[in-house]
């Protein structure tokens, strides 16, 4: 796995990964940035997010869960020192389906966040305290 990041200005830069796709990465405006894309920490909690959704979602069709949508919502409390790291992460799953059931949810959560996600194992090998919730939509 690859990927290159390369300096636009001031602090933008415009991340391409080895499959070819593109992600602006922009400072605060405090910062000298313009507001005009993600922050570094923000896209490693959307990395996070979307590692976890793919496990949970691969884990629920592949048991024939009938669901219409999955919803990852993540919060995270980062170090008040630098480097300011995040020293904890929560991760709240919406998930809809009529028949969707709550047993299979539950599992496809667990071996997400034990198992099969690499971001999460990777983060809470180094600290970080995760944990995960989940609310079924009918």
């Amino acid at each position: 796995m690859k990927a290159t990041v390369r300096w636009l200005d001031d602090v933008m830069f415009l991340a391409e990964s080895g499959s070819g796709h593109t992600v602006t990465i922009d400072g605060p405006e405090s910062e000298g940035g313009r507001n005009i894309g993600v922050r570094p920490m923000e896209m490693m909690l959307m990395g996070l997010g979307g590692c976890a959704s793919f496990d949970v979602m691969k884990i629920l069709r592949k048991s024939r869960q009938p669901v219409e949508d999955c919803i990852a919502n993540i919060e995270a409390k980062r170090a008040d020192e630098v480097p300011s790291v995040f020293t904890d992460i929560h991760i709240h799953f919406v998930v809809k389906g009529a028949g969707v059931k709550e047993a299979q949810v539950k599992r496809a959560i667990e071996l997400s966040a034990e198992k099969y996600c690499s971001a999460s194992i990777m983060l809470g090998k180094g600290g970080v305290n995760i944990t995960h919730d989940y609310e079924l939509v009918d």
